[in-house]
């Protein structure tokens, strides 16, 4: 055995706009859900790149150059980009959306069962490889679903 990790992978989302501002903490329900993730992705050894994590899950936010910079590097350093697209839609997280289509990176989009997304994240798969997983409030099975859709992107990634 190697080394070598697994892969790397890239899990955004909303961030600001669920951070309480007067309390600095970043909404419990969010919270418990990019944990979940990325304990079960970090456990298959994969290294995930999280701004949520990076930034103190809000009590830390870096300037705009900062993450910005931070976050278009760890993207295209990724093998997968793995997102919350937010709805409402989260303006960051589109923007990372269009970095990794750009860049080419196979794209797992977690959406909320019921909520409206934009028409160019709804339509994306017919320019980029993307899979959908449909998330539910209280999906046991999610950390599975994305660890299985994350394993079979990066099979199909090519050193």
């Amino acid at each position: 055995m190697t080394n070598k990790s697994t892969g790397t992978v890239f899990l955004g989302g909303p961030f600001k706009g669920i951070v309480d501002p007067a309390t600095g903490e970043m909404d419990k329900r969010y919270r418990c859900r990019f944990e979940a993730l990325i304990d079960r992705l970090d456990s298959e050894g994969y290294v995930v790149h999280n701004a949520h994590r990076r930034e103190s899950w809000g009590a830390a936010f870096l300037t705009p150059e900062e993450c910005t910079r931070l976050d278009f590097d760890e993207i295209s350093a990724s093998d997968v980009f793995v997102a919350f697209p937010g709805a409402p839609a989260s303006p960051g997280t589109h923007v990372e959306i269009g970095w990794a289509s750009a860049l080419g990176k196979p794209i797992v989009f977690l959406l909320e069962q019921d909520a409206e997304y934009a028409l160019l994240v709804r339509g994306l798969h017919t320019v980029a490889n993307v899979t959908v997983i449909t998330v539910e409030d209280d999906d046991l099975e999610l950390a599975e679903q994305v660890s299985l859709a994350v394993r079979e992107a990066v099979s199909g990634v090519t050193a």
